[in-house]
């Protein structure tokens, strides 16, 4: 057995020495010391040994196990110390150099025109609402007073997914989701993105953003409308804004208005920006139509309301004077660092 034991230290401290990576020595301590190892195997033999022989023999391996540990660790601790040697010469650091700079990323043009958009409209006591956006023709059509063989339908009937259902061509369907849930009154916002078959170029896209907003409750007028937007206005684009309202017609609302805002460039004395005519076009807006109350299941002779869309590029191209719708999906990281 003490020859036995002697051949094995022998063999160990040779592979030990022979051995010129980390991962080698640690073959050699599960050959030798792990738990199928060499000297576990001789501790099970034990049982072969005479009793009275037994406590020497026990002595015998754990000397070997202990002289074997430790020529094995100071190889390892010699070896760890030759390769951090090692790397701290591949690695120097000048550092008299200046640090590298972490990119930050920020928000989007679109994500901070929205973020102001609502934060206007929470000011004023209005809930942002969210809404699908593949919707029923039910939902965005409809039930907004556009029945199916209604012209204005054509412009916006486009993305068809199967059978009645699409991906929506306006947030205001949001509107009537929160109308059915009959808590009134209501006062709400819905962002998102919709999508029509529109040509790329400088001002449209198949896929952009609104911002619709819906006011229900008793004995609401024109002139709640027209006092919302104009301070809606003012805080947008700055204290002096005027606003316009001329006749238009939506399906939805009766009666009908397009705003315009005074041209926050040159002060309504006609610009570049405005096409000279002192004005910007920014919102449609208008009275929800009858109908559209009476399908919701809300008396429009005891509850009236205002409603109005605002595309969100189209604030963000204004607000930033920006030309090019397209450069805000583009990511062209140039354009983008510019906000």
């Amino acid at each position: 057995m003490k020859e036995k034991l002697e051949q094995l230290k022998a063999e160990a401290l040779r592979q030990i020495e022979s051995s010129d990576a980390l991962e080698k020595l640690n073959e050699v301590r599960v050959s030798f010391l792990g738990k199928k190892g060499e000297l576990t195997s001789v501790l099970k033999g034990m049982k072969d040994v005479a009793p009275e022989e037994r406590p020497k023999v026990g002595q015998l391996v754990n000397e070997t196990r202990e002289q074997i540990e430790r020529v094995l660790d100071e190889a390892i601790a010699k070896m760890e110390r030759m390769a951090r040697e090692a790397q701290m010469k591949a690695e120097v650091i000048d550092v008299t150099l200046p640090a590298r700079k972490n990119e930050v990323g920020h928000r989007h043009p679109n994500t901070i025109a929205m973020e102001e958009v609502e934060r206007i409209f929470t000011g004023m006591g209005y809930e942002v609402v969210e809404g699908p956006e593949i919707e029923t023709d039910y939902y965005n059509f409809e039930a907004l007073n556009i029945p199916a063989d209604h012209p204005a339908k054509d412009e916006q009937d486009t993305f068809y997914i199967s059978g009645d259902i699409l991906l929506r061509t306006q947030t205001s369907g949001t509107q009537v989701h929160e109308m059915e849930k009959g808590k009134l009154p209501i006062r709400m916002i819905a962002p998102g993105r919709v999508f029509r078959s529109d040509e790329v170029d400088a001002t449209h896209s198949p896929s952009f953003h609104q911002i619709e907003g819906l006011v229900i409750d008793r004995h609401i007028t024109f002139a709640d409308l027209k006092g919302t937007l104009a301070e809606f206005a003012r805080e947008l684009f700055g204290e002096e804004t005027k606003v316009k309202f001329r006749p238009h017609h939506f399906n939805f609302t009766e009666p009908s208005a397009e705003m315009d805002v005074s041209c926050f460039k040159c002060g309504g004395s006609g610009c570049r920006f405005c096409k000279g005519t002192g004005w910007i076009e920014i919102l449609g807006c208008g009275m929800v139509h009858p109908n559209v109350l009476r399908m919701s299941k809300i008396d429009p002779e005891k509850y009236s309301g205002f409603a109005f869309g605002i595309g969100l590029e189209r604030i963000a191209l204004l607000k930033y004077e920006i030309d090019d719708m397209r450069l805000l999906y583009e990511n062209d990281i140039r354009f983008l660092k510019q906000f």
